[in-house]
């Protein structure tokens, strides 16, 4: 097992072995789709009912699709400095903070993700700190996500 993914919480819903096994082989799915730069391959983690939170949208956006569609917005808009320092794994739960400079700016946030049954994700939830930080995201997420929309 990577040793990113060594935890000493269990949660009760999913029996830990085998909630363990699928919430690790997504986590590793995800890993190698960051190092890849692939976001075509989304669908291997994502569930058809997942639920994405955004640091800029008040509302959750509901389903594969519209997940998919801010996450490949991420993807274009991170840079190859964008790496995690820190994973909490769970059965059920991951929390992945994450780091990138943008324009001198120290991007510092967290990806909180929430697996089913089958290990994938059905809730995926994204804070971002300092606020010139978020304010830059915020910009650049706009124009990529006009882009994506535009064709």
């Amino acid at each position: 097992m990577p040793s990113w993914a060594s935890s000493t919480t269990d949660t009760p819903s999913i029996p830990k072995t085998e909630g363990r096994k699928a919430t690790v082989n997504t986590l590793e799915l995800w890993h190698d789709m960051l190092e890849q730069r692939d976001p075509n391959r989304l669908d291997e983690v994502l569930a058809e009912d997942c639920v994405f939170h955004s640091p800029i949208v008040h509302t959750p956006q509901e389903g594969r699709e519209i997940t998919k569609f801010y996450l490949t917005g991420a993807f274009h808009v991170f840079n190859d400095s964008f790496h995690y320092v820190k994973e909490v794994v769970t059965p059920q739960h991951a929390v992945l903070e994450f780091s990138c400079d943008m324009d001198g700016i120290t991007v510092n946030g967290v990806d909180i993700m929430t697996f089913d049954e089958q290990g994938k994700i059905c809730e995926f939830k994204v804070m971002v700190r300092p606020l010139k930080a978020v304010n830059l995201l915020h910009g650049r997420m706009k124009a990529m996500l006009e882009s994506l929309s535009a064709g």
